[in-house]
């Protein structure tokens, strides 16, 4: 049986604008590392769509692109000059520290996106689609699961050897102080907020801003440059 011809969707450019962004990066770029890190989440994103595994593709689709683009803004705003986001200014600061290792590099870039970017994203897909949060609970469930199923795998590539999982070393108190399952859950408890403050402007702005603080802290402490 001949195969389906492959429909290109907005879910392959964001593929392409992050594989243009990875070559543009030396290889322990702090954003580089957490570029091969989404990139690899974006496209089992997509395969999961063109496979059919999305009960609404349209909104699947709708979620990844706005989801994707508030990092590739914020890395775009860096590279111009331009203030980024404070959840991402952390993993800019630090992205050539040689005292930060990478897995710090990739949990940071996941902590601002799920932390900050994921539930913005979802106020944005709503306003897209015309529908409430809760008709895209399914697509994020799904898109959440398979960030969940990656992270293990992300941290055995990035562990640096098995020596650090001795309970002295400083990185395994910071992977245990931050959990991508509770950064998700609480992403769509602020989604849920922020739709709910969409009549009130200044209060949705001022619970954005400080969203994006706390985030931006997180991302901070998960940085800190750690000994050899």
């Amino acid at each position: 049986m001949p195969q389906c011809e492959h429909v290109l969707t907005p879910v392959d450019e964001i593929v392409s604008r992050m594989r243009a962004l990875a070559a543009t990066l030396p290889e322990r770029d702090g954003v580089a590392v957490f570029n091969r890190v989404y990139l690899t989440v974006t496209e089992a994103v997509d395969r999961h769509i063109d496979a059919g595994l999305f009960a609404d593709a349209r909104a699947a689709i709708t979620l990844d692109v706005r989801f994707a683009e508030r990092y590739l803004t914020a890395v775009a705003a860096e590279s111009q000059g331009r203030r980024a986001p404070a959840c991402w200014r952390p993993l800019f600061q630090f992205r050539r520290h040689p005292g930060v290792r990478p897995l710090q590099f990739a949990l940071a870039g996941i902590n601002a996106h799920i932390g900050h970017d994921l539930a913005l994203a979802v106020v944005d897909s709503c306003r897209t689609l015309g529908c409430e949060p809760a008709a895209l609970e399914d697509e994020f469930d799904r898109v959440g699961e398979l960030l969940v199923s990656l992270e293990e795998r992300i941290r055995e590539e990035l562990m640096p050897g098995p020596d650090l999982l001795r309970i002295a070393d400083p990185l395994t108190h910071l992977l245990g102080a931050w959990s991508l399952e509770r950064a998700r859950d609480a992403a769509w408890t602020a989604a849920r907020a922020l739709w709910a403050l969409r009549g009130l402007p200044d209060v949705a702005g001022e619970f954005t801003e400080r969203l994006d603080t706390a985030v931006g802290f997180a991302g901070r402490m998960l940085l800190t440059p750690l000994p050899d």
